[in-house]
């Protein structure tokens, strides 16, 4: 790998470490402060502070990223998100109430989700068509293992930190909120310091008439989009299939936490699931050159389907969560690798930015639906499986999508 691609692979290691605690730990800090205060429904709220993040992203991306396709923006607003997201994490460290926690936590969830939109359109300065499959997958598999460093650090201080420093265990986790801060900014600095934005949109007075052009461009990509109908069924099957592996991500914790599984068992469950998805999702990189991406996108749903229906009818002890977390980690990572992947290789270069924005509305809007269905599904029917089985049908519309869509890149 180039360097460059070596440095643009750094930030995944970065902001994995707080994928990986808002998926192990903040859930559980979540319910003992929505305990305190007498608030039982851990699933429902968690689902609907999920839904708000997602909502903002889907609303903003498109916009801002017309503007980020011009000439040197692109990184201006990645560091603003970031920053955003460090700030937030760092925060969510006080002495807060339940729904002070939650709005924080979502503000650093939007800054987090933000970043991921403009990094993910960096792939396209990073690297060539033919390495995406590879180099995408290298970047989700190097996040799932790195963060791992700063999880285990912060689990070691949650479990072991009230014996050795004589803090509470709240503290020990408000503390680890801050070292996952620290680990993110630190991973960053290499993609700040080396990225150039090589494919863009010139314009003669630059952020001025991106502004007062951004609305005519998002028509005009919005209509080109209409016209390529494998762009577009593509984008109708990843906002089905995408929809069940953000929500199997964002509430397992909480699913498994109302299912009353002990919360050591979640954590180390979730922390296994890292090192299985590390070689998976860079086999799944190989695999996708010998077959294609798409067929590798398939073979994933199809897993997802088997995923769900398992965590709706088996999922009851501590054993069948652990059997999820590496089912989970097999397939996670190669479909998120590959979706990222396979999308840029579909799209105009100089519009990546715009595109990938559109790309947001569809996985966004998409993790609003699921967690949003979820939590109302539990809510109405008192039962968490129910919730989960639901997302199982959008799992069947994507499969039917990517068997319809004709694949551009074995036209």
């Amino acid at each position: 790998m180039t360097s460059r691609e070596k440095k643009w692979i750094v930030y995944d290691v970065g902001n994995s470490a707080f994928v990986l605690l808002s998926t192990a730990v903040v859930p559980i800090y979540t319910n003992s402060l929505l305990k305190a205060a007498g608030e039982t429904n851990i699933v429902s709220t968690w689902g609907y502070a999920q839904t708000i993040a997602s909502l903002v992203i889907a609303v903003l991306m498109p916009l801002l990223g017309s503007i980020a396709d011009v000439q040197g923006m692109k990184v201006k607003f990645f560091t603003g998100f970031f920053l955003t997201g460090v700030v937030m994490c760092c925060a969510m460290a006080l002495p807060l109430g339940w729904l002070a926690f939650l709005i924080v936590c979502v503000l650093a969830t939007i800054g987090l989700n933000g970043s991921l939109t403009f990094y993910d359109s960096m792939l396209v300065d990073t690297t060539s068509n033919e390495r995406m499959d590879r180099i995408s997958s290298h970047g989700y598999a190097w996040g799932y293992i790195g963060s791992t460093v700063p999880f285990i650090v912060c689990i070691a201080l949650i479990f072991g930190g009230p014996a050795l420093f004589g803090w509470s265990t709240v503290a020990c986790t408000r503390a680890s909120f801050v070292i996952t801060a620290v680990w993110w900014a630190a991973f960053t600095i290499p993609l700040l310091t080396s990225y150039k934005q090589v494919h863009y949109r010139a314009t003669a007075a630059q952020t001025g008439e991106a502004i007062r052009g951004t609305f005519a461009e998002l028509g005009s990509t919005f209509r080109a989009i209409r016209r390529n109908k494998p762009l577009w069924m593509f984008m109708i099957a990843f906002f089905f299939y995408i929809d069940a592996v953000n929500t199997v991500i964002s509430m397992s914790t909480s699913y498994g936490t109302q299912l009353g599984i002990d919360s050591t068992q979640l954590v180390v469950a979730l922390l296994v699931t890292q090192f299985v998805a590390f070689p998976s999702a860079i086999i799944y990189g190989k695999l996708a050159g010998r077959f294609g991406a798409k067929t590798m996108i398939t073979v994933a749903v199809v897993a997802y389907m088997c995923i769900v229906f398992f965590a709706a009818f088996f999922l009851r002890s501590a054993l069948e969560f652990w059997i999820l977390a590496i089912l989970v980690g097999m397939f996670q990572g190669g479909i998120q690798a590959l979706s990222r992947s396979y999308y840029g290789k579909i799209i105009p270069k100089d519009h990546a930015n715009e595109y990938y924005g559109f790309y947001d509305i569809f996985g966004k809007s998409a993790s609003i639906f699921g967690s949003f269905m979820v939590a109302t599904v539990t809510s109405i029917t008192g039962n968490p499986s129910l919730g989960v089985l639901s997302i199982g049908v959008l799992l069947v519309l994507a499969l039917v999508f990517l068997v319809l869509q004709k694949d551009p890149m074995k036209a």
